[in-house]
């Protein structure tokens, strides 16, 4: 079937061929055929690359142009989030009132300049923010898109998958739900649970062929055997050399981030001798490239010499410019081997002729060992294999190690992919919801709450009686901790309870920070502050405390002990997070922090990021229990985790171009705030190094007094 046989309008059409969509896969098909564009929810399971967005993207340009409606599409992660902006970006050609917007952050923003979009794109938690926060565009939406659907039952993030997607069958009962997936075992389940029609296959626009490795030999799965000459670094590298003799990449999973980045120095010997030049010299230009985006570290500079051969890693403790970078040469083929920690299934697509899974072990804090994945990650892994219009087959291989090919071969080449299964039933989780659910309602009572609860897979999947019990704890705890109260038999949230949730914190968080406010006495608790956000739950990544860090944590407590909010726990657990944080405000650069803490700048980043958001809140808090004295301090402590720097450096690094290196430059040559620098000459601030001329005068533009402040 082609596209322009569909009942859609003719500049669609257009729009659509001039993307490069003229046939439709057999699995859109069947979407089209069942209903999609005629406002029928369903639920297409098909595996990756098999179309899933096109059917979202037709559906939802369909319905704007011919009925003004607005469609939220929703995503797991910023990455993809802003993957599908850039590619639906397109359909803006459609007309004036066609405009595709993006939130993925922000979560205490209200979300009101969304209403001038059409699609609108947005991550779940930020979709869940917005409900908080009672948009009042949300009544125009009459399409949901939910990708990735299966990762309802991931144990951190599916908990709040499944309750807005519960909330729209709640509280949207007329809109039409898409939910697209990867293979889902109990599709009938979750297609009743979403009041879907299941469209499910397991077509792929890429031959899929699976096979393990073992003892030099791939053994296929239609029982091939292929006897491969080793290269002397590793099975993942001896695949990899396979494959590039046919001019195919390679995408290996590694277990650990260090393993990926051995793998990638191992790949790094072999690799050049299969580069054209032309290719040399790009790689050269990206290796460069590499060292100079970032601040120098060891893990930038392993990357750029990798990267030089035509082999790059990839994991989160990278940089996202580093990230971006990588991603883009591979999809290129500039970069011909990738090794990767396996949270890169879940997130950018970035197929490869050849998957390698290194192995199926990995660590499971909860066990307290090593543990195999399950299937279904196995599956999400091997949906890499295969580049649409470049491939005629995709391969799947799967080292054996130390485990039987037998077995590996029952359990993920021919096993069955493990049911998706409800996480929102943890106390934690409740309350949090709970918490949001009754926050975004004037007041909600017990059968009103259980009726939403009844739109849950939980619901579905575990007995009324248990979920009751657990609601009810969940529930005791907001009650008794002021977060809500009961008035005539209904629910309300507290003001308190109100604020917590909109500034998307969990209550055990909320709690924690009003004690440590309201006990706190004048004084200077800056540090205090500090080590109160790396304790709440919601900071994340923790940095557990290494036998190394115990004499500088100890030397932290006894140098800042008048400054604590509360007393540090037995064990010191959080103080390398606390320690981290620290070295950043101190100015200490990204190598030293790697160095010395052992964190690496992508999880820099994002504790960055975190501390800020808590440091927002808990400032927020302290505003609404009338602390202005603890408002200004945790202000001034988010500035400098926003920056990275010392207090003195506060007033430079809000120019815009100025960031901390450049704002110590200005400072150690004199200049200690903007008069100093509204008085200098422009060839004074060229010639004070780091700046620089285009520098230099962007600060003095910045400084020039606007028309406004003159006087006539």
């Amino acid at each position: 079937m082609k596209v322009s046989e569909l009942d859609i309008p003719r500049s669609l059409a257009s729009v659509l061929e001039g993307m490069g969509y003229r046939e439709l896969y057999p699995p859109q098909e069947r979407a089209f055929k069942a209903g999609v564009l005629k406002g029928k929810s369903l639920l297409l399971a098909t595996p990756t690359a098999s179309g899933k967005t096109l059917v979202a993207m037709v559906t939802a340009a369909k319905r704007i142009v011919e009925e003004g409606i607005k469609v939220v599409y929703l995503t797991p992660l910023r990455a993809l989030a802003n993957e599908k902006f850039q590619e639906f970006k397109a359909l803006e050609s459609l007309g004036e009132g066609f405009k595709v917007m993006i939130s993925t952050g922000d979560y205490d923003s209200s979300g009101s300049e969304l209403s001038k979009g059409s699609l609108i794109i947005l991550t779940n938690e930020r979709f869940d923010s917005l409900l908080r926060h009672g948009i009042d565009w949300i009544d125009e939406v009459k399409l949901f898109v939910a990708d990735e659907v299966h990762l309802v039952g991931d144990p951190e993030r599916g908990a709040t998958l499944e309750m807005i997607l519960s909330k729209i069958r709640w509280m949207f009962d007329d809109s039409q739900l898409l939910a697209l997936s990867a293979t889902v075992s109990n599709y009938e389940e979750i297609a009743k649970w979403l009041g879907a029609e299941p469209i499910v296959s397991d077509w792929r626009p890429v031959r899929l062929i699976k096979g393990i490795y073992s003892y030099n030999s791939i053994h296929y799965e239609d029982g091939r055997v292929k006897k491969l000459e080793p290269t002397g670094r590793g099975p993942p590298v001896d695949l990899a050399v396979d494959s590039l003799k046919d001019g195919g990449q390679t995408l290996i999973f590694a277990e650990t981030r260090k393993r990926a980045v051995s793998i990638s120095l191992k790949a790094s010997e072999v690799v050049p001798r299969f580069l054209e030049d032309w290719e040399r010299e790009k790689l050269n230009e990206l290796s460069e490239e590499v060292m100079n985006s970032w601040e120098e570290t060891e893990l930038g500079r392993i990357l750029s010499r990798v990267v030089r051969c035509g082999v790059a890693f990839h994991h989160a403790g990278l940089p996202s410019v580093h990230r971006r970078l990588v991603e883009d040469a591979f999809r290129s083929g500039l970069i011909k081997v990738l090794s990767a920690t396996p949270t890169l299934a879940a997130g950018v697509n970035l197929p490869a002729r050849r998957v390698v899974i290194n192995s199926v072990m990995r660590y499971d804090s909860s066990y307290g060992g090593r543990v195999p994945i399950s299937t279904l990650e196995y599956t999400q892994m091997i949906g890499r294999a295969g580049r649409p219009k470049y491939d005629e087959f995709g391969e799947a291989i799967l080292v054996a190690g130390r485990m039987r090919k037998e077995e590996l071969r029952r359990y993920y080449l021919n096993g069955e992919v493990e049911p998706l299964r409800s996480s929102l039933g943890t106390l934690g989780r409740l309350r949090t919801h709970l918490l949001a659910t009754v926050a975004s309602f004037p007041g909600i009572d017990e059968k009103e709450l259980f009726e939403l609860f009844s739109k849950t897979l939980m619901y579905m999947q575990y007995p009324s009686s248990r979920i009751r019990f657990r609601v009810g704890r969940a529930m005791r705890y907001l009650l008794n901790h002021d977060l809500i109260l009961e008035r005539k038999g209904r629910f309300v949230a507290t003001e308190f309870g109100k604020r917590v949730s909109t500034l998307y914190i969990d209550p055990v968080t909320g709690v924690l920070f009003r004690e440590a406010i309201e006990r706190a006495e004048r004084g200077r608790h800056q540090m205090g502050i500090l080590h109160l956000i790396c304790v709440s739950p919601d900071f994340q990544p923790k940095f557990g405390l290494r036998r190394k860090d115990l004499d500088e944590a100890r030397e932290f407590i006894s140098e800042f002990s008048e400054e604590f909010l509360i007393p540090p726990s037995e064990y010191l657990d959080e103080f390398r997070s606390v320690l981290t944080l620290f070295a950043w405000i101190e100015e200490w650069g990204e190598g030293a922090i790697m160095d010395r803490l052992g964190v690496e700048p992508g999880d820099l980043h994002r504790a960055v990021e975190s501390a800020d958001w808590l440091l927002y809140s808990f400032g927020e808090l302290a505003k609404l229990f009338k602390k202005p004295w603890m408002v200004e301090q945790a202000n001034e402590m988010r500035a400098r985790i926003k920056y990275g720097v010392k207090p003195e450096l506060l007033p430079l690094v809000g120019l815009k171009g100025v960031g901390r290196v450049r704002a110590r430059a200005l400072y150690d040559a004199g200049f200690k705030g903007i008069e100093e620098l509204r008085k200098a000459s422009l060839e004074r601030l060229s010639s004070i190094p780091k700046i620089g001329y285009a520098t230099a005068r962007s600060i003095k533009e910045q400084l020039k007094p606007s028309r406004r402040s003159s006087r006539p």
